[in-house]
């Protein structure tokens, strides 16, 4: 599996005074980080970035451009700071992201072209977030017809599900899972991503690695092309890259339905099992299931 660093982010505590101060240090050595940590890409996410946003961007992409070679990902809402960042990037980068709403795609889509990016193209238009995986397909359809119509190619549009946290959506998950499950009928010549880590935003932080894993396990089945992640979690990094077969085959098994006795199952992998069947709604979310 293809995976993007999610860590330089400007949401980041220890990245927060570098941004502010434009030293390249500490952004340096985080690119490095996440090179060596396996990443073949890396996000480079300034958010709204309404104060200064294309200088800022073009700083930060030069910046990460100095120490490393791998691609990028820009992830802002700021459409002028965007094109800067894609201004000055040395590979093809990638836009993330550019959702159904007609103003995002009418403003992204040419700059998308003019510099020959990929983009993610989120499922999620201006009605909000989708209900259940036919209305993914929808938007999703509809991010691909207005690409096309701008000569943009199928193989440069990752499309993104839209991963919602479980514990407040928990129901959403299902939906999220089956769109996957689709694509490769719904679109067969694109590729696809998530923000991996928005499963377990909002969960205590000794809890979320587990939920991250177990889910990437599970999307990983039906041919998730790549995922945003913590570029640090080690565990994550040797399921993506089928270092784990054991503890893929036994979550396949509670997806297929399979019954595992938990007492003859070693610590490790009865946490899979609780994760999984939460992620199924087998169990209901809360945080505590690892301990019933």
């Amino acid at each position: 599996m293809f995976l993007i660093g999610e860590n330089l982010n400007v949401m980041s505590k220890k990245l927060a005074d570098a941004f502010l101060l434009r030293d390249p240090d500490p952004v340096r050595k985080m690119a490095e980080a996440e090179v060596k940590a396996g990443m073949d890409m890396i996000d480079v996410n300034i958010g709204p970035a309404r104060k200064a946003g294309p200088e800022f961007m073009e700083w930060i992409v030069k910046t990460v451009q100095e120490v490393s070679d791998i691609p990028l990902s820009l992830d802002t809402t700021n459409i002028e700071a965007m094109e800067a960042g894609l201004r000055v990037c040395k590979r093809k980068p990638l836009i993330n992201s550019i959702s159904a709403r007609p103003e995002r795609m009418a403003g992204l889509m040419p700059i998308a072209k003019r510099y020959n990016a990929s983009f993610i193209g989120l499922t999620l238009s201006a009605e909000g977030i989708p209900r259940d995986a036919n209305e993914r397909g929808l938007f999703a359809a509809e991010i691909i017809a207005e690409a096309a119509e701008y000569g943009i190619l199928e193989e440069d549009i990752w499309l993104d599900p839209i991963v919602l946290p479980i514990n407040s959506q928990q129901v959403q998950i299902q939906g999220c899972t089956e769109f996957v499950a689709m694509l490769a009928d719904l679109a067969p010549l694109c590729k696809s991503t998530c923000g991996l880590s928005n499963v377990s935003n909002g969960m205590p932080t000794h809890l979320r690695g587990i939920m991250n894993r177990t889910y990437l396990i599970m999307i990983k089945r039906y041919g998730m092309y790549s995922a945003i992640v913590d570029a640090f979690d080690n565990e994550l990094y040797d399921i993506a890259k089928d270092k784990r077969p054991e503890l893929e085959a036994l979550v396949h098994r509670v997806m297929d339905g399979g019954s595992v006795d938990l007492s003859k199952v070693s610590e490790e992998e009865a946490k899979y099992v609780k994760t999984a069947r939460v992620l199924l709604g087998q169990t209901l979310y809360s945080d505590s299931w690892l301990e019933i």
